[in-house]
């Protein structure tokens, strides 16, 4: 059974996921993963959903907020690999879509990259859908950016 946790960026198996996270994109995007580490950090504030199976940490998401006030993005969506394809990746976005919609947000925006095919097919399915590249990825050609209207209930 999957548990999940609603906390914070500071929560030390978030911090240890990032690094898991940038050593994957690392990998997939060897040339250009340098220029992303800016636009990756996320703030004290950022929304956390943390993933857990008997009390192991598996997967994670968050979302921050954005200049539009009812806008969130979706942030550092990560699944330790011997648990994809199980559906908590999608349980996280929802359970993060969730939260967005308890405070008022109506909106879901992300980015994912070229060499993510996967990511690219779940979020579809999740009803993102793709728009023009938004700042500051309006200029990386290696960007996907895709939005949701959110619904509540």
């Amino acid at each position: 059974m999957v548990e999940f946790l609603r906390t914070h960026a500071n929560h030390p198996d978030f911090k240890r996921f990032i690094v898991d996270l940038d050593s994957e994109f690392k990998i997939r995007y060897p040339e250009s993963q340098h220029n992303f580490q800016p636009y990756n950090e996320v703030d004290a504030n950022a929304r956390v959903i943390i993933g857990f199976t008997n009390q192991q940490p598996i997967g994670c998401g968050c979302f921050r907020t954005t200049i539009q006030k009812s806008t969130i993005e979706i942030k550092r969506m990560y699944v330790v690999p011997d648990f994809r394809n199980r559906g908590i990746g999608k349980k996280i976005l929802e359970l993060l879509e969730q939260w967005a919609v308890e405070q008022g947000f109506t909106t879901a925006i992300l980015e994912t990259g070229v060499n993510q095919p996967e990511a690219i097919a779940a979020y579809r399915k999740s009803g993102y859908q793709l728009i023009p590249n938004f700042p500051p990825y309006d200029t990386v050609m290696e960007s996907i950016c895709m939005e949701k209207k959110l619904k509540s209930g």
